[in-house]
């Protein structure tokens, strides 16, 4: 094999170096100089040149068994007639006017995208500058022609870099893509990836602008291009727009409809998605178990969960069948309305068999919110389908009978989970000494701890916070301190929790210089005390009548950020009814309103109890009027207060009149009785 070296024009001294050794090939290139010569290889022997080349010149590329392609490329455009010598003493250049048709010509006569693509980065590498828009789009439709959209794509994001700043850039794109073509047809593939990757960076006019030319041609985006652009859209509540496009698009695409369905659901807007949602026949498509989901969803959000377990139904009868996500949606939207009984009919109405973990979920909820005996049937049924409880079953169903101190239950259920071979846990032992020191058997509690000690179970902080509660809710302080200084001992940190227990224990005591003690010495030592910590110092105060204090603890943890919540303001508003200093109740009560908090039915009751004492039957049918406008209805003690006060004013059967006045209130608000 013969090297013919070629002398770039204007410095003889720089040539590239070519030398063979032991069948191997090593290249030399000349960077910064253009390609004034290549190679041309021939079957005739190695020569050597003249002299090596020098080192400032000179860099070594690569060994040739990397360069095989560019020695390929070059071989393939030699045969497709291509002369890279001199001609006419001008130096070849590669250029925006050629290289676009070299890249053809390597791909047409191989068939080999790959290779194509590698000569394209070499020579891009050789130039050491980019290739022109031409070029790179060129390189785009051979990319995809053969499937090789990943790379594709990173040179379709890397020109939308380049020429995002350009007066106009989408047409000069367009115009390229459509200039460099391979045939008539156009590739919908390469001007899609354009639109994906111009809503990628948020350039959502120039993705619109291609999207209308692609029409134009009689071409559609891709499925995903068209979802990303009118999801982008709908994010910026631009709707007109967005629907305007699905009308081009064609609104056959249940996916596209689903997305404004959707949409509209976020926005709050339920009566437009539904109406959508049941016209979308008319529009050529049909809603699935997504779009029905979506609909469901918004509606069990807000509280509609009898419309949505009706939508649940219809799904059925329109054909399609309901999956897990929707009925569970239904079941959510029951469960947190507490309508435990409505939830359980839809899950067994579904036709989808509960697992375990489904009923431990609605095992644990309802023994969380108190509906122990609902627990406890739907414990019973898991085992009448043959399913084993484990031992989150049964610490589920001890904690709920905790809750409510039946302890004999709770033993019951220990008893039997021990039998079966689960170990007490650490979980088990924290929810029954709760539940003892609530059934105030602090005794049975402190036994447990030191049987946990047995088992070499180290007790945390909620159990020791559990027995300080316990011992402090019995007024037996001196005991709470010495839990307390038994769980340092341990290596146990208290928190602040702890310390708002015995702030509270003390609190109740009436040691309120003591507990006021104590919040000095946290701050101190680097704790925040939190609203907890301070409503129980207001409250004490609030109580005791001491007025100035507790309005004083009010303002200082305003100055330290901590925003009085509505727990705050009943605790010093309870104190204001009480002494029937009812002026300061009501200006307190508009400074909570003012400050956005919403009261709930113990400040209302307050508030009437103390108005009940003056007798003041206008200002009690005005506070009953705003707790129905916030949906909280009367109770025993509404009702008790409104008969003291018409007892107050004197009136003949005050039980009749209190009666007749709550249900005018209620009829005013259209309540039902």
């Amino acid at each position: 094999m013969r090297v013919k070296l070629i002398p770039f024009l204007g410095n003889s001294s720089k040539r590239l170096f070519f030398v063979a050794k032991s069948g191997q090939y090593r290249v030399f290139s000349i960077r910064g100089l253009g390609f004034a010569s290549l190679l041309r290889l021939e079957d005739e022997p190695v020569v050597a040149t003249d002299e090596p080349p020098s080192r400032r010149s000179i860099s070594v590329v690569a060994k040739s068994a990397k360069l095989d392609f560019a020695k390929r490329a070059f071989f393939i455009l030699r045969k497709c007639g291509w002369d890279f010598g001199l001609s006419n003493g001008i130096p070849f250049t590669f250029d925006e006017s050629n290289v676009p048709n070299l890249l053809n010509d390597v791909f047409d006569s191989s068939s080999d995208a790959q290779l194509t693509f590698d000569f394209f980065r070499w020579l891009e590498r050789q130039k050491e500058s980019p290739h022109g828009i031409r070029s790179v789009c060129t390189m785009i439709h051979l990319l995809v022609s053969a499937n090789m959209n990943h790379a594709a794509v990173s040179l379709v994001s890397g020109l939308i870099r380049s020429y995002r700043d350009h007066f106009d850039c989408s047409h000069v794109m367009f115009d390229a893509i459509d200039r460099t073509r391979r045939d008539k047809r156009p590739y919908a593939t390469v001007y899609s990836m354009f639109i994906s990757c111009f809503l990628e960076v948020r350039m959502i006019n120039e993705a619109l602008d291609f999207i209308s030319r692609m029409l134009l041609l009689g071409l559609s985006p891709s499925s995903k291009a068209c979802n990303s652009v009118i999801s982008l859209l709908l994010g910026l509540k631009q709707f007109a727009r967005a629907w305007e496009l699905l009308a081009q698009f064609g609104c056959s695409n249940t996916i596209l409809v689903s997305l404004f369905v959707n949409s509209f659901c976020d926005e709050g807007d339920i009566l437009l998605a539904s109406k959508l949602l049941f016209s979308m026949r008319d529009y050529g498509s049909k809603p699935d178990v997504v779009t029905y989901t979506m609909l469901l969803n918004a509606l069990s959000k807000r509280g509609n969960v009898r419309e949505a377990n009706a939508l649940l139904y219809k799904m059925t009868e329109t054909g399609v069948t309901p999956d897990i996500v929707s009925v569970s949606v239904v079941i959510d939207g029951y469960s947190k309305l507490g309508r435990w009984d409505k939830a359980l009919n839809v899950l067994r109405k579904s036709g989808f068999r509960p697992d375990i973990f489904v009923y431990n979920s609605f095992i644990s909820t309802l023994c969380r919110v108190g509906c122990v005996v609902e627990a406890t049937e739907l414990f019973d049924e898991m085992c009448h389908v043959g399913l084993s409880p484990d031992c989150h079953s049964y610490t589920a169903i001890i904690s709920g009978y905790c809750n409510i101190a039946n302890m004999s239950r709770a033993r019951k259920y220990l008893c039997e989970m021990l039998k079966k071979g689960f170990n007490q846990g650490i979980v088990t032992f924290t929810v029954l000494i709760r539940g003892y020191c609530k059934a105030r058997d602090l005794e049975e509690a402190e036994y447990l701890l030191r049987l946990m000690l047995v088992d070499r179970i180290q007790p945390d902080i909620f159990i020791y916070n559990a027995l300080i509660d316990g011992h402090s809710k019995n007024g037996n302080m001196h005991k709470a301190f010495e839990w307390l200084d038994c769980m340092k001992k341990m290596g146990v940190s208290p928190d602040i929790t702890t310390y708002n227990i015995i702030i509270h224990g003390l609190v109740r005591k009436g040691f309120l210089r003591e507990s006021h003690q104590i919040v000095d010495e946290l701050v101190r030592r680097g704790f925040c005390p939190d609203q907890f910590t301070y409503t129980n110092i207001i409250d004490g105060y609030s109580r005791g009548g001491n007025f100035r204090e507790a309005f004083l603890i009010w303002c200082y943890m305003s100055e330290k950020g901590i925003q009085p919540d509505v727990v705050t303001c009943s605790a010093l508003l309870n104190g204001l009814c009480k002494a029937h200093r009812m002026e300061e109740a009501s200006a307190l009560f508009q400074r909570l309103l003012y400050a956005g908090l919403k009261p709930d039915r113990i400040v209302y009751n307050d508030l009437i109890h103390g108005y009940c004492n003056e007798g003041n039957i206008p200002e009690i049918s005005r506070l009953i009027n705003m707790m129905l406008r916030e949906r909280i209805y009367p109770d025993a003690m509404t009702y008790r207060s409104l008969v003291k006060a018409f007892e107050k004013n004197r009136a003949e059967h005050a039980l009749e009149h209190a009666a007749t006045a709550i249900k005018k209130l209620l009829s005013k608000n259209g309540v039902c009785i």
